[in-house]
């Protein structure tokens, strides 16, 4: 079983996947990025690194029994994958309280208003094999339980529940 853990960042996967208990191995991509040396250059206007996705995706083709955490997890071949949600006005104040530069912290709120990373799972792995699970207001353990539960197949197909489009009006 290949599971990906993905979402915007600010969505809480780093911190779930460290409390998750299940049977897979949790990869963090970010980690493996850095010290695999898999990127290809870094983003000046944003200030990340870019990713070299098919050196990433040559070097776990073979893990199995795995989670990976990332918010380009679901760009990987594999079989489950749980998009973490969050209400962009709450997103932003996560991000924030991180010291993340204004420009990343509106596009990274705009991004999950306009569901960029579910729209990516649905059309790279189809609806049948998602679950999408709001964090909005939710404490951590809520969180971890209900990925829990997806880990184990709770949920499969849920896409679509979570609506932020009001914030592109709102916000």
């Amino acid at each position: 079983m290949r599971i990906a853990l993905t979402g915007t960042p600010g969505t809480g996967k780093t911190t779930v996947a460290s409390r998750l208990d299940i049977d897979l191995d949790v990869i963090h991509l970010g980690e493996l990025i850095d010290a695999e040396g898999l990127q290809q250059g870094r983003d000046g206007v944003r200030d990340t690194v870019i990713v070299d996705e098919e050196r990433l995706r040559r070097h776990v083709t073979d893990l199995t029994d795995v989670l990976f955490e990332s918010h380009l997890a679901h760009r990987l071949d594999v079989d489950r994958v749980i998009v973490l949600r969050c209400h962009p006005s709450e997103l932003e104040q996560r991000l924030r309280s991180r010291g993340v530069r204004e420009r990343s912290i509106q596009e990274n709120a705009q991004s999950e208003a306009l569901d960029v990373i579910l729209v990516e799972a649905v059309q790279r792995h189809g609806e049948q094999c998602i679950v999408e699970i709001d964090t909005t207001g939710r404490t951590i353990d809520e969180v971890v339980d209900a990925v829990e539960a997806a880990v184990d197949g709770v949920g499969l197909g849920t896409v679509g529940i979570v609506d932020f489009t009001g914030y592109i009006h709102d916000g």
